[in-house]
């Protein structure tokens, strides 16, 4: 019977939950979750294809780059829901996101569920009652070139990383991994650590000024900024190695106290030398793009990109903002009316200019969404008409949108800029300060019509030296040759300083300028280099790791071009050019990987590679006589010690940051005293020594027994003895061979082997983290020694009660009930009383202090009330059925009670983890006894037919579009 019923598949459970209240009751929409199919691991490929040439990749390099696709475990539940709805159904309509990876999943979507009817692909920017309308009614064919440039980036990466990660497990560490946007990211993180680690910091001298036009007047500050008609020098005017790269004078401490003294006589003459006045304008800056949504997020509300980029995801699906994935920051008319027509209502028919403002994208491919991310709808929603229905970072991120795109069309601001120069000095000019000739400057901007600025200003990143944008600031009514009074000077040192480290917003910023990466890419980027750990980030900077150092080197050694900026955005752009229809997929394969004029190709270069010296590749000269060298088990520097073949070695605090690795802390680290082994003193009971020890997994606590000179003495004597008389027995037994003359030595008699004795296992104990391994006195070592602590007995069952460290921290034991405590203070603290009180506490409620970090209500699908609770792998939101872990750049104050459903609510569509079992063999069959029958002539057996080897999953075209009327 034919269907009666729409299919609509869309990304998501939450954006299938919002377009349903859209569509009549004759449409059904499901979800898929993402991606359904990928690239199969190798291994895991059929038993008959590993040897060919799809083995290695899964990807047929000799027979057109063809894929290997298959369903993932975790992703066949959702499939065969999705094939069970079809059939159902009498049309399909494909509603994934209008970009190369969604074109992708609706292809992937095809090829599986393979409908017998109708197929239409349904895109939309914002989900709103009226764009799901007009995407209905407005379908389009499956885009097979954005499916191809897609497919490209996704075999390209598969190809880097199999190439190249090999080449980095064997020369640098295991687990690694190299990728073709992640390794250029990761050398730019490295390469701004380089020049912090090159650069030489300057010291220079200015007076500050502060001036009066009259006795009691308010004063203004001014800035020292010549000397005799010559500069005075700045920071910008140092190069990175300290040098002053320009004919600016920069003044020494000395010359600058002595020319803040000549300059307090009171018989020094001050006067307004000049006036200039110039008129002000600032534009509002354009609606937001993925790329400046991340950066500016990340500067005003400390988001991570990929913290953006989920709340975002989480906006978008549930109807409040259009799509969030875009490089174009257009406005479409509808946009621009409703923008224009909040602003005037809210700030004055004045703030909005008489034309529209027209932005235009840098990427003239724009290949993604082709409109900036705004407010959903024709008319905007106010973050006030919204604090009841979004919460927490949902509310701010929407907030931050609004005014972006509000301002964006409002009029620009304007002011003045006035600048005045002072001179101050005797009439005469001389070489010497007391009658230098000095001119100050000071500037002021003075607003007079705030336009845009009354809904939004944009952030900016640290200047190394002084702010692009003036700020506002007024000064008093001056004239040429006024004289003003001198109400403070200050000679000020300053020194220059290094290159800012990146923050996740500059970084991003920095990949967008270089062409390297897409938008939908940027946080997944920074996401895999953290990972990995490659960087670590420290308040906002990124920090990169020892050991990207030595990848980046590597890389940049023997895969040269593969990490070019140039080459890596060129890339880019080729990819762009497949996804509209310029360049062959497969062509363009081929010459990436097997090379062409152009291009040496991967292939040739791993082929090529040669020798690498692993230890080389790993160490890095600090000083002439310390080396750093990147370990197993970590960094550590590497100094001469006795011998030769003895080097000094020592670890690297954690810590320490690589720019602040000098030649002179190296020495420090190096010639420090070593308070590993520390001997704190010995245990009354036992008479063992207590030792501080500095290990692998982090400093502790352990005893020792004393040595005992005289007995170890006793022991090396014995032992000498002993090989002396083995010796002279071998020698005794020894014969010649009468006919060759050769020395015949006797066959060792075998002794029997010395039964092994257990020695007791030595107490050991981790610090606190709260204390510092060299201060650590003896009664706190006997008392960690001591663990666990018997706090008690349970007064109703009897059972001892403890307190003690783990490895996931300090908690009570009962039995095998436990409790968790809320600090490692308290192991020793904690009383009878208090430990009683804790376990009358539920063990997975109620207790926000040790269970429970943040509990809300309960959950609308499963009824039970939410809890953010901290695990093994970080802090978790569960109901008590379904557990979904917070996304790294997410932190417990981030999630409210909205985000907590809905990462539940994805946890539950992805469905449980199928976990792979070993096949259990079957039992060997018992051969039957053989039973005496009439020998009848065999029956010719047919010959067996060979398995027809499973052929990979091909890409079939889509049907030809019809041409254009």
């Amino acid at each position: 019977m034919p269907g009666t019923k729409k299919l609509v598949i869309v990304e998501s459970p939450a954006k299938a939950k919002t377009i349903g209240q859209y569509l009549g009751d004759e449409y059904e929409v499901q979800a898929s979750v993402g991606h359904i199919r990928d690239l199969i691991e190798p291994k895991n490929l059929p038993p008959e294809l590993k040897k060919g040439s799809l083995g290695k990749f899964s990807v047929d390099v000799e027979n057109g780059f063809e894929p290997y696709y298959v369903v993932s475990d975790a992703k066949k539940k959702t499939v065969a829901d999705l094939k069970r709805a079809l059939k159902g159904a009498d049309e399909l309509y494909l509603a994934t996101d209008e970009d190369r990876e969604g074109e992708a999943i609706a292809w992937h979507l095809l090829q599986e569920l393979k409908p017998k009817v109708p197929v239409k692909r349904m895109v939309f920017h914002e989900i709103t009652k009226d764009a799901i309308q007009h995407a209905i009614a407005n379908t389009r064919e499956l885009d097979t070139a954005l499916v191809d440039a897609q497919e490209t980036r996704r075999i390209l990466d598969r190809l880097y990383g199999y190439e190249i990660s090999p080449v980095l497990w064997r020369k640098v560490g295991p687990g690694l991994s190299a990728g073709r946007v992640q390794s250029a990211a990761t050398r730019l993180v490295v390469d701004r650590e380089r020049e912090r680690l090159a650069f030489t910091t300057a010291s220079y001298w200015d007076l500050i000024a502060n001036f009066a036009a009259a006795a009691g007047a308010q004063d203004f500050e001014s800035r020292l900024v010549r000397l005799n008609g010559t500069r005075i020098a700045v920071g910008r005017d140092f190069d990175d190695k300290g040098i002053l790269k320009s004919d600016a004078v920069a003044l020494d401490e000395k010359a600058a106290e002595s020319l803040a003294a000549a300059l307090r006589d009171p018989a020094i003459s001050i006067v307004v030398s000049s006036l200039e006045s110039k008129p002000y304008t600032r534009r509002p800056a354009a609606p937001f793009t993925t790329s400046t949504l991340q950066q500016e997020a990340g500067r005003k509300l400390r988001f991570s990109a990929r913290q953006t980029m989920s709340v975002a995801q989480g906006l978008y699906e549930n109807g409040y903002i259009t799509y969030m994935r875009t490089d174009s920051p257009t406005l479409s008319k509808q946009a621009i009316d409703a923008a224009r027509s909040q602003a005037s209502k809210l700030y004055g028919p004045d703030t909005i200019p008489e034309k529209p403002r027209v932005y235009s994208g840098k990427n003239k491919s724009a290949q993604e969404a082709h409109e900036a991310i705004r407010p959903s709808g024709d008319v905007f929603r106010t973050p006030t008409e919204l604090q009841s229905v979004l919460r927490g970072n949902d509310w701010k991120l929407y907030d931050l949108i609004w005014k972006r795109t509000v301002a964006s069309q409002m009029a620009d601001a304007k002011g003045s800029t006035a600048t005045v120069t002072i001179t101050a000095g005797p009439t005469a000019s001389t070489a010497d300060p007391a009658n230098a000739l000095a001119e100050f400057s000071a500037s002021g901007t003075v607003i007079t019509f705030r336009g845009f600025m009354h809904a939004y200003e944009e952030s900016r990143d640290e200047d190394r030296n002084e702010s692009a944008e003036p700020a506002e600031a007024k000064l008093p009514q001056l004239t040429e040759g006024q004289t003003l009074a001198l109400v403070e000077l200050e000679a000020k040192g300053h020194e220059t300083s290094a290159p800012p480290r990146y923050t996740e917003a500059s970084l991003v910023k920095t990949l967008e300028e270089l062409g390297i990466g897409r938008p939908s890419t940027y946080a997944a980027i920074i996401s895999t280099i953290v990972d990995r750990g490659y960087v670590t980030p420290r308040g906002q900077a990124l920090v990169p790791n020892w050991i990207a150092f030595s990848v980046v080197r590597l890389l940049e050694e023997y895969f040269s071009d593969l990490v070019e900026y140039d080459f890596t955005a060129s890339m880019e752009n080729d990819l762009d050019r497949i996804a509209g229809g310029e360049a062959d997929r497969v062509e363009w394969l081929q010459g990436f990987y097997f090379g062409n004029t152009n291009h040496r190709g991967l292939r040739t270069v791993i082929d090529n590679l040669g020798e690498i010296d692993a230890r080389e590749i790993n160490s890095i000269r600090i000083a002439d006589d310390v080396t750093l060298r990147i370990g197993k088990y970590g960094p550590y520097l590497e100094a001469p010690g006795e011998t030769p073949e003895t080097p000094r070695r020592v670890n690297i605090p954690a810590e320490l940051a690589p720019d602040e690795l000098t030649a002179e802390k190296a020495r420090e680290l190096i010639d420090a005293p070593v308070v590993t082994d520390r001997v704190i003193g010995i245990n009354p009971e036992t008479g063992k020594l207590v030792l501080a020890k500095d290990g692998r997994f982090g400093p502790y606590i352990t005893e020792s027994d004393p040595v005992d000179e005289e007995a170890e003495a006793a022991k090396a004597a014995a032992t000498a003895e002993a090989a002396a008389i083995a010796a002279a027995e071998i020698e005794a037994a020894t014969v010649v061979d009468p006919a060759t003359g050769e020395v015949i030595a006797p066959k060792a008699k075998r002794k029997p082997a010395a039964k092994k004795t257990t020695l007791p296992k030595e107490r050991t104990a981790s610090i606190f983290k709260s204390m510092d391994l060299a201060l650590v006195d003896l009664d706190t070592a006997l008392k960690l020694l001591s663990l666990p602590r018997v706090v008690g007995l349970d007064p109703e069952t009897g059972a001892e009660i403890t307190a003690q460290n783990g490895r996931f921290g300090p908690y009570l034991k009962k039995g095998v009930d436990t409790r968790s405590l809320s600090s490692e203070e308290l192991i020793f603290d904690i009383d009878l009383a208090g430990a009683i009180e804790l376990y009358a506490q539920p063990k997975y409620g109620g207790r926000a202090a040790s269970s429970a970090l943040k509990e809300f209500d309960a959950d609308p699908e499963s009824g039970k009330p939410i809890r953010i609770k901290d695990g093994r792998f970080g802090a978790y939101v569960t109901d008590g059925t379904t557990n979904a872990t917070i996304p790294r750049g997410e932190t417990v104050e981030d999630v409210d009670f909205e985000r907590a459903v809905q990462l539940l609510a994805d946890k539950r569509a992805k469905g449980p983890v199928v976990r792979k079992t070993a096949a259990k063999k079957p039992a060997a069959k018992k051969p039957a006894a053989k039973k005496a029958a009439v020998k009848k002539p065999a029956a010719k057996k047919p010959a067996a037919k060979k398995p027809a080897a499973k052929k990979p999953a091909v890409r079939k075209p889509a049907a030809p579009k019809p041409a254009a009327e």
